[in-house]
């Protein structure tokens, strides 16, 4: 490649690439993503619901770039979901859910400013000629057509969502939206970006979800991560997508698919993707406390060490790099007994000493606290003795030794 660059620069002829060399000076790569499950009754859009009437949605990206995509998700509808217009804009400071009008830009599919989605199929938006900061928010914007009475989306979003009757998919406000912390359909954000970019993709649960962080705030611990990244100069084009589901399972649904079943939709098919980082294991755990309690033999940390190998399997056939980190405490929670505290440290011991992941991640010894090690340490525990508040959730990214992405952990 250095030769034809060359060459080509020597005959003056550098502004005519031929598109298969060309095409290497740039990739796509996911900025923001979240992981599709379906949506529980509970988490339904509210009234005056989707069909027919305007969806407003806020999501921060990690990556900047001047040409973005978007990516829609009908997974677990079994009928087409239409989205009859797409808009995208930067948010304005005016009021929660404003735009910067003037920012307001039209989405097309194949050309078209509507798409119909397939039952169980995604589909990705036309390149955007679009300016996107790094760690800022972008506003998507859709009027929804036909919607399945089954609807794809992630409830866990810790970010407000406006929704508004009616077509009013470029307003600078919409006109009086009932708000929802959930998002919808959008499941994806990419960003062209310099080949060196990559993303890391953090699958996990609801710590990793961000459960106990502050809502609109982004203080999920891969937000903390991603602004440390972002921070110094060495990292800037390594973006973070965050894979997390509350209350997820390796090794069975429960709100969303296993994590066994989402590996390859939620890591393998992100775009740039070049690490993942597995931080999930403790609702299995857990959910063999009341079976325990009862005199019956868990066989759980085995399993999920299982798994862990599975995944290192999968990553490292699609040539990317895996970190694991150890589960953090949860004593005095619903979860605990000695049995599922056993579990936990069997657990913990295979990821810091088996040497299979390509390297370990410490959380449980960033977070527990040190006079009661199966416990949270107390200045960071959100209250529920499982689930971190944000200044835990930034001890667990500082416990992250960024020159696991460097360029040198691109190479596999």
């Amino acid at each position: 490649m250095r030769w034809i660059l060359g060459s080509i620069a020597a005959a003056g002829m550098l502004a005519v690439l031929p598109p298969s060399v060309a095409k290497e000076s740039s990739i796509w790569v996911g900025s923001w993503a979240c992981s599709p499950q379906l949506v529980e009754p509970q988490n339904r859009p509210p009234d005056p619901g989707l069909a027919g009437n305007t969806l407003r949605q806020v999501v921060h990206v990690t990556l900047g770039g001047g040409e973005l995509r978007l990516r829609f998700s009908n997974e677990f509808g079994s009928t087409p979901l239409t989205l009859d217009s797409v808009h995208i804009a930067l948010p304005a400071a005016a009021a929660p859910g404003s735009i910067q009008q003037e920012t307001d830009h039209a989405v097309t599919f194949n050309g078209k400013p509507s798409v119909a989605i397939p039952g169980g199929a995604l589909m990705f938006s036309d390149p955007i000629a679009f300016m996107v900061a790094p760690l800022s928010d972008l506003v998507v914007t859709f009027k929804a057509g036909d919607v399945p009475t089954a609807i794809t989306g992630h409830p866990g979003s810790r970010e407000t969502s406006y929704l508004a009757a009616g077509d009013d998919v470029s307003a600078a406000t919409l006109t009086s939206p009932v708000t929802t912390d959930h998002w919808y359909i959008l499941d994806g954000v990419d960003v062209k970006a310099n080949a060196n970019a990559a993303a890391l993709v953090t699958l996990g649960d609801s710590i990793t979800d961000g459960r106990g962080s502050l809502t609109n705030q982004n203080t999920r611990w891969p937000d903390d991560l991603a602004r440390a990244l972002a921070a110094d100069r060495k990292y800037t084009g390594v973006a973070v997508l965050n894979q997390g589901i509350g209350g997820n399972r390796i090794l069975r649904d429960g709100l969303g698919p296993n994590a066994l079943a989402r590996f390859d939709r939620d890591v393998i098919a992100q775009s740039g993707v070049r690490w993942v980082l597995v931080f999930e294991g403790v609702n299995d755990i857990g959910g063999t406390r009341a079976a325990t309690d009862n005199g019956q033999t868990s066989t759980v940390a085995e399993q999920i060490i299982d798994a862990y190998q599975q995944f290192i399997v999968r990553a490292h056939t699609h040539g990317l790099r895996i970190y694991g980190a150890t589960i953090t405490p949860f004593g005095k929670s619903f979860y605990f007994n000695a049995s599922t505290e056993a579990a936990r440290q069997t657990v913990n011991a295979w990821v810091r000493t088996s040497g299979q992941f390509d390297a370990a991640i410490d959380f449980d010894k960033a977070a527990r606290d040190p006079k009661e090690p199966d416990q949270l340490a107390p200045d960071l525990d959100s209250g529920d003795h499982l689930h971190l508040n944000s200044d835990g959730y930034k001890r667990m990214a500082a416990a992250i030794d960024l020159k696991l992405f460097s360029k040198e952990a691109h190479l596999n």
